[in-house]
């Protein structure tokens, strides 16, 4: 059996759909998710209509999937509960000193943030 490849503009829009879904989830607004992406506002409003894809090997490729990648974490830990996961991202950690929503805007945040949901998964 032959597997298909996805074609990159459809793998682009694939992941910008999922940030946005992610993001909304966890009650981020688009001004929000902007500069976790590294991305305009404006080019969020667009990734949200459907107007934009991302591009494979783009920094805001790989904010995505980091993005995403810690959404799916969050998720497997509260048990798809997108109260409890809300609360999480917006509340104090004592392993941050701050809530993660405020870390998450710049890549060190966003990797540091993916790497203590990935530990308290037990990936590591």
């Amino acid at each position: 059996m032959k597997t298909q490849r996805v074609p990159k503009a459809d793998a682009g829009r694939t992941l910008a759909k999922a940030v946005i879904n992610a993001a909304a989830l966890l009650g981020l607004k688009q001004s929000e998710l902007a500069p976790i992406l590294g991305l305009s506002p404006a080019t969020i409003s667009r990734m949200a209509g459907g107007g934009y894809a991302l591009s494979k090997g783009d920094k805001a490729w790989e904010f995505a999937a980091l993005f995403v990648r810690m959404f799916r974490s969050l998720d497997a830990l509260v048990g798809s509960n997108e109260e409890h996961a809300r609360a999480w991202l917006q509340s104090m950690n004592r392993a941050f000193g701050v809530p993660p929503k405020t870390l998450i805007s710049n890549t060190e945040g966003l990797v540091r943030v993916v790497h203590y949901l990935d530990s308290a998964r037990g990936l590591n």
